[in-house]
């Protein structure tokens, strides 16, 4: 039996601004087992990167857990100190951002950063660092790493900036890695490289792994499940087939109609109409109804409950219970958000 090292349970997380409350993560609830890797995905504003700030606890300074658990090994993190969780961030649970330019320190040398991680999370000192930060730069593929130490992020390739921000990430070896669209400011034949890099550390050191995305592809290249988020919450759930063979939220399908189809490139592509959700203002019932073409009455005034579709697949739709229960089929008891 595999074993289960991060459980959200029921998180919602809030900015507090001028406008009032922006309600960016509303009840999202997931398993991690140690050496899968769970995919996030959704458009901009859905709450995919919002739910890992929450997870590191690195909101900005208007960002608040307003409710529910984050337990890593059973211990809610939610309520750790700030000193508990330095030693939870690197050691625990790393991440890697989507932009390594503004992630890295341009005033400071790539060596000073990595020592400067290393030094953090473990008891190595200043001459054990040096040789930690050589080490995982050649574990990352970058050439030359003594030679790189010296330099600033500036000096670097975008590629190679991204694989400094992985060793820095992998350092201290953590149960749990979070990929915040970690190949977005990257071109395509070096973002295949970055994937690859990281599906091989993967398996290499036996994390397990959060990788949060917009793109569609990276997520059936790289992950055993999937989380499709809208406006804050969870819309559908399951195995990246299930999800990208028998999608059952209108929000996923649209996603999937949005990427080519290698079989036939003349086939056009069907954006999603409208635009996303204002998360100041939720609406009563699913937050996608106002773009979904198939959106009826109750869409708009209730909350879809989450059902099991099969035992590796649930969905919030109406849709969904409309057609069980025109076919006769008893429909399950709510499930844990």
């Amino acid at each position: 039996m595999n074993e289960t090292i991060l459980q959200v349970k029921n998180l919602h997380t809030s900015f507090f601004t001028d406008s009032g409350q922006v309600m960016a993560v509303n009840g999202i609830s997931f398993n991690l087992e140690k050496g899968k890797t769970l995919g996030i995905v959704g458009e901009s504003g859905s709450g995919k990167s919002v739910t890992a700030y929450s997870i590191m606890r690195i909101l900005a300074d208007t960002g608040r857990i307003t409710g529910g658990e984050i337990l890593f090994r059973g211990e809610d993190i939610t309520k750790y100190t700030e000193r508990q969780m330095q030693k939870f961030r690197g050691k625990r649970c790393s991440i890697v951002f989507q932009d390594p330019m503004t992630s890295l320190n341009p005033v400071f040398t790539v060596g000073n950063q990595l020592m400067e991680a290393i030094m953090l999370h473990t008891d190595k000192r200043r001459g054990e660092a040096r040789e930690r930060a050589v080490e995982m730069l050649e574990l990352v593929g970058v050439n030359e790493p003594r030679k790189r130490l010296k330099q600033y992020p500036h000096e670097l390739s975008g590629g190679m900036r991204q694989r400094v921000m992985i060793a820095m990430a992998l350092a201290c070896e953590p149960d749990i890695l979070i990929a915040d669209e970690p190949t977005t400011a990257l071109d395509v034949t070096i973002q295949a490289q970055i994937l690859e890099l990281i599906q091989s550390l993967q398996k290499k050191l036996g994390m397990a792994m959060i990788l949060v995305t917009h793109d569609m592809g990276v997520i059936a290249e790289l992950c055993d499940e999937l989380i499709v988020m809208y406006g804050g919450r969870v819309c559908e759930r399951g195995t990246v087939d299930e999800i990208f063979y028998n999608p059952r939220h209108e929000y996923t399908k649209g996603l999937l109609r949005s990427i080519p189809n290698i079989n036939n490139m003349k086939e056009r592509l069907v954006p999603i109409s409208g635009t996303p959700i204002n998360l100041l203002n939720l609406p009563k019932g699913c937050a996608f109804c106002a773009r979904c073409d198939n959106a009826m009455k109750i869409c708009l005034e209730r909350l879809p409950d989450e059902i099991s579709i099969n035992e590796n697949h649930k969905a919030s739709c109406w849709l969904n219970i409309k057609d069980m229960l025109a076919a006769g089929k008893e429909v399950e008891e709510r499930a844990e958000r």
